[in-house]
């Protein structure tokens, strides 16, 4: 007994998982929430608004692209060949140098391909860092919400140094080397019309990387076996899909974040229209960092929640809370405190549906599929809905459009309908009411 006790590998700090979540997350709310309004920027001066509409949804599309493309294969070589850790590492200093790259692109064709370049490096690591925390932990159920959580807190603190602290330096004069990088509006204070959170995000992900190399050791669950095709092209993870279950999750994940990916692309820009400045005295920017801190409350009741309703009833609320934030976006160009609030529903959104998804599928995976599994799911999720809702978005917007004014409401009762029709599929189709930590998934 002891013996094995022995040989068994001490759960990792739970401080160190949460840094890495930490700066997972800061590096990607740095650039992601004020891209739109510095694309929109630096391309709009000889380009129509449907133009640059179409230029915005195919950068955030890029991001949907490579989480398409890259984490089955790196969930592959996790599971397999390298350490997690060690692949985190490598993906974040290569990222570093493309998010550096993306910062000087000074047309939209550069500005694509090195972004999707980035995507590449990025987008396997939000899966990653899920299976790297999750090999770690002894209790996931109870644990990971406690990690996860400083994700979020990362995220807000990447969106009040965009929309607050930054603004602020800019303001007392920024030095001269980091000055001569900077592009777009760079007569204002207003970080997220410059370059300037690519570059913060550059700098992050070089500390990221190298702090992942410290991490704990996280071996590769399947070393050893035998590598076909279809392993190589994530079809043991797909396979997955054949549970009905499991299946109807997949495909609602794909479903769901089509209207997502206009939250993502849109919502920044849209409450800056609306003169949130004037209303709250705040950036935008800052603003919709209070849809990351009402996560915070949430993902420490999420052991309690999933323990007493179970798994159905946790994806349900999130896939209900993205109907009624469509809504009040809508209904609420006038309305602070509308705004306001369905900017604070993201809270349920994200942790309901995507932090309950991600310990579902860690559950129902084989282990030496964990990190393959999760990484179908980023594909789903952050990858092909995401794409397809960027797609999407600037055509519906073009086909809502009767004047020169862009149609803010139609556009969004548009993906209130189609968040609300995911949801009622789902209701009807899941048949799989499980409570973690209280009854094994059937």
């Amino acid at each position: 007994m002891n013996a094995a006790a022995k040989s068994t590998p001490a759960p990792a700090p739970m401080t160190r998982l949460g840094i890495m979540m930490f700066l997972e997350f800061f590096v990607w709310g740095a650039w992601a929430v004020p891209m739109g309004k510095y694309l929109a920027t630096v391309f709009s001066a000889d380009r129509s608004k449907p133009a640059v509409d179409m230029i915005i949804g195919q950068a955030y599309g890029t991001s949907s692209i490579a989480a398409i493309i890259a984490p089955l294969f790196v969930g592959l070589i996790a599971d397999r060949f390298l350490p997690g850790q060690i692949v985190l590492g490598v993906l974040h200093l290569l990222g570093a140098g493309l998010l550096y790259a993306v910062s000087q692109a000074t047309d939209p064709v550069s500005f694509y391909w090195l972004l999707l370049a980035s995507g590449l490096c990025y987008m396997p690591t939000l899966a990653l860092v899920n299976s790297v925390s999750f090999d770690q932990l002894s209790e996931p159920q109870k644990q990971f919400p406690l990690v996860r959580v400083w994700g979020t807190i990362g995220w807000i603190a990447a969106g009040i140094t965009v929309g607050s602290l930054l603004p602020r330096l800019m303001a007392g004069g920024l030095p001269a080397g980091v000055d001569s990088l900077l592009l777009g509006d760079t007569a204002g204070t207003d970080a997220g019309k410059t370059n300037l959170p690519f570059l913060v995000a550059a700098a992050s992900s070089v500390i990221l990387g190298l702090y992942c190399f410290t991490l704990p050791n996280s071996p590769p669950k399947g070393k050893g076996e035998p590598v076909s095709m279809a392993k190589l092209l994530g079809l043991d993870a797909v396979g997955l899909m054949k549970s009905p279950a499991f299946g109807i999750f997949a495909a609602a994940s794909f479903l769901i974040c089509i209207p997502l990916a206009v939250y993502y692309s849109k919502a920044n820009e849209y409450i800056s229209a609306m003169n949130i400045q004037e209303m709250l005295g705040l950036g935008s920017e800052t603003v919709m960092t209070f849809g990351q801190m009402s996560e915070i409350g949430f993902m420490l009741l999420m052991p309690l929640f999933l323990a007493r309703y179970g798994v159905k009833t946790m994806l349900l609320g999130g896939m209900l809370a993205w109907v009624a934030r469509y809504v009040l976006f809508a209904f609420g160009a006038e309305s602070a405190w509308m705004l306001l609030a369905a900017v604070l529903l993201h809270g349920i959104c994200y942790d309901f549906f995507f932090v309950t998804g991600q310990l579902y599928t860690d559950h129902v995976a084989p282990k030496s599929l964990r990190a393959s599994a999760q990484g179908l799911i980023a594909l789903l999720t952050y990858g092909a809905g995401m794409y397809v809702g960027n797609v999407v978005f600037p055509l519906v917007a073009g086909g809502l459009a009767t004047t020169d004014e862009y149609p803010w409401k139609p556009f969004w009762l548009t993906f209130a309908v189609a968040a609300a029709v995911v949801t009622v599929g789902f209701a009807v189709a899941f048949r799989d009411p499980v409570k973690l930590g209280k009854q094994e998934i059937t």
